[in-house]
């Protein structure tokens, strides 16, 4: 029953993990997070995070749950997006940090004015090209990353099979035009996961 709420929960959380929204019934869902190194478990515990998160940010201020993304794999919780001033910057790693399951907090919000709408244009320009970049590519593991552009940096999450893998991606990021920067909070396994 767990998992089917969790489910339909995921549904409703855009982009939770960080990939393209996913349209999709239950059991599609379903069959991703267990197609992804993180397995079933791990991604609809990390989906429940996602929403609980957003609906905690929704609760307090609807413009900080307006302005902050979030991407999640294994507990490991990015948030990222612009707010007016500090506080709010410090009230949303607050929420994040509240939220049961939560193994670490990694803050990429930034201090200024909201996206305008060409910026926000461009910046999901950028996600698409790279997210298509590297499902084209047999050697990457595309299903395994996430995927958030910011004013022209992007931002990684998930993990990469080996370092060779996850250097590609970043090389298809840094070729894309109109990229300021990537940041990289993505994990690489161990051989002996590898392995196995």
């Amino acid at each position: 029953m767990r998992y089917l709420v969790a489910g339909a929960l995921i549904l409703s959380a855009s982009c939770a993990a960080g990939c393209v929204p996913l349209i999709a019934g239950g059991a599609a869902t379903g069959a991703v997070m267990a197609s992804q190194d993180r397995g079933l478990e791990q991604g609809v515990n990390d989906n429940e995070i996602a929403v609980e998160i957003n609906r905690k940010l929704a609760e307090k201020d609807g413009k900080l749950f307006a302005r902050v993304s979030t991407q999640i794999t294994n507990g490991r919780v990015v948030l990222i997006g612009s707010v007016d001033n500090p506080e709010d910057r410090i009230a949303a790693t607050k929420v994040a940090w509240s939220v049961g399951g939560v193994k670490e907090v990694i803050d990429q919000i930034e201090v200024g004015k909201p996206l305008s709408f060409s910026e926000r244009t461009s910046d999901t320009v950028i996600t698409t090209k790279l997210r298509a970049a590297i499902i084209g590519d047999s050697k990457v593991s595309s299903i395994n990353y996430s995927i958030e552009t910011l004013r022209g940096t992007i931002y990684l999450m998930g993990i990469a099979q080996n370092q060779a893998e996850l250097d590609r991606v970043i090389g298809y990021a840094r070729g894309i035009s109109g990229v300021r920067n990537v940041v990289s909070n993505v994990a690489v396994k161990s051989p002996a996961a590898v392995q196995q």
